[in-house]
């Protein structure tokens, strides 16, 4: 008796009606549309964390400190050191400001009038310019990778969306002069002036913070510590501009 009920079960349950096949597929990768849900919900915890938390890191440390390891060099080790903006020089941010985005205080992320200059500037051949902000660039840093493709310029944007919207522009400028790498795996201030002057980031002079700043976004092609001719003309350059900014009567006004 147990087995007919048993077998009475199967049949049942053979003969039970099953959902379409098109219901069966959608149930299957309705996840699918979770996905980019989850991607944002990062991103927004990744830049709001860091917005009060000092980052022990970048994506572009570690790509370095992999391509290092990947080439064999198992010696190679990323110079990093976090300082405060108040223990930096003044005069490292302003230079950043002056060589790379002296709209910053007033764009939201992105300079347009900045891109119709890099692009009319590298249709006319030479020098390729690039026309990214500050905050453009730090959104790569933290969280990207390089290159040129539109993924990756597509996330940068995002990213810079979120910085600009969730951090102060003061944070902005700080993790910025923390994180930019300024010789081949030197990353930010403190590890920079000990590594060429053997000096803590808050001594750094005007025409030190200058070189320093005139390096961006080639670090590994230019020398601050032993600067070219290029080099030594784009930092007396950037020390007019730093004047012309208002020097730290700019900083102490930004917000």
């Amino acid at each position: 008796m147990g087995m007919a009920r048993g077998g009475n079960k199967d049949a049942e349950a053979a003969h039970a009606p099953q959902p379409p096949a098109g219901r069966r597929r959608r149930s299957r990768w309705h996840w699918l549309w979770k996905l980019p849900l989850a991607l944002v919900l990062l991103s927004v915890a990744q830049v709001l964390v860091l917005r009060f938390v000092d980052p022990p890191f970048t994506s572009f440390m570690a790509i370095r400190q992999f391509e290092a390891l990947g080439a064999g060099d198992t010696g190679f080790r990323i110079a990093y050191d976090w300082r405060d903006l108040e223990a930096i020089a003044p005069s490292l941010p302003l230079s950043v400001v002056a060589a790379e985005d002296q709209d910053f205080a007033r764009h939201r992320g992105f300079d347009i009038r900045a891109i119709e200059r890099a692009l009319e500037h590298n249709a006319r051949g030479g020098r390729i310019r690039g026309g990214s902000t500050i905050s453009q660039q730090l959104a790569k840093n933290l969280f990207l990778w390089g290159g040129r493709s539109w993924v990756r310029k597509g996330a940068e944007a995002w990213y810079t969306v979120l910085i600009e919207t969730l951090w102060p522009k003061r944070r902005i400028l700080e993790v910025y002069v923390n994180v930019a790498e300024f010789g081949d795996g030197i990353y930010g201030a403190q590890a920079a002036a000990r590594s060429y002057w053997g000096k803590d980031a808050g001594a750094l002079g005007a025409n030190e913070s200058a070189r320093l700043a005139a390096v961006l976004p080639s670090p590994r092609r230019y020398s601050a510590h032993r600067p070219g001719p290029y080099v030594q003309r784009r930092a007396r350059w950037i020390e007019r501009n730093v004047r012309n900014l208002g020097g730290e009567a700019w900083l102490e006004a930004l917000e």
